[in-house]
């Protein structure tokens, strides 16, 4: 058995067999084992937009999640499993987790528990490159593609706003109506599945 935390509620995780989903009515802050984890922390307070919008800076505090990546990290470490974030997340360098160098594999975390690397979803049919930032603890580290994906640059930005600005908005950014953060924030079916497959090799002795 396999605990999905932070997900969303009927998203790719529903469903599967061997997959607990917590989604936020459940609260995955409570989760108290015993069975490893795949850990999707909301990364709104640790990106690169941590303070909220351009238009009304600073209106929020660096990290403040309510505890949800602490509750996510925890758990990795704990019970073993795999953790994914934002590439450049700011959470690695406030939990003690070195930043992964770029297309290179997994690297020793730093915390002297885990691993941490640098990847792109897009390799695993997400729209955008995505690129990603994993953790993983008590866990055996599968090869990846650990390549720097094409350049994805929309057509209709392209078109319609030239080189610069379609390079800068990204993919998602031409996404109509209410779809563009569940799309930018889905995780893409095979990169789930190399996320449960990370996690169900986890190797602790005692649980105690």
């Amino acid at each position: 058995m396999i605990a999905a935390l932070f997900v969303e509620a009927g998203g790719c995780y529903s469903g599967i067999k061997g997959v607990d989903p917590w989604d936020e009515q459940r609260d995955a802050r409570n989760y108290a084992g015993p069975w490893p984890v795949v850990a999707h922390p909301p990364c709104q307070r640790w990106g690169r937009f941590w303070h909220g919008s351009t238009r009304k800076p600073h209106q929020f505090k660096l990290g403040d999640d309510g505890g949800c990546f602490s509750a996510a990290v925890y758990a990795v470490r704990r019970w073993g499993g795999v953790l994914e974030h934002p590439a450049d997340s700011h959470a690695w360098k406030h939990f003690g987790i070195d930043r992964p160098k770029r297309h290179t594999g997994w690297q020793p975390a730093g915390d002297l528990i885990g691993y941490t690397c640098y990847v792109e979803q897009g390799h695993y049919g997400h729209m955008s490159r995505k690129p990603t930032w994993l953790y993983a603890a008590h866990t055996t580290l599968p090869e990846l593609d650990w390549s720097k994906g094409a350049q994805r640059l929309h057509p209709t930005a392209l078109a319609r706003y030239g080189y610069e600005k379609a390079r800068r908005i990204g993919m998602t950014a031409m996404v109509g109506g209410k779809d563009k953060t569940r799309i930018r924030n889905a995780t893409p079916p095979a990169f789930r599945d190399v996320l449960i497959s990370i996690a169900s090799t986890t190797h602790i002795l005692e649980k105690a």
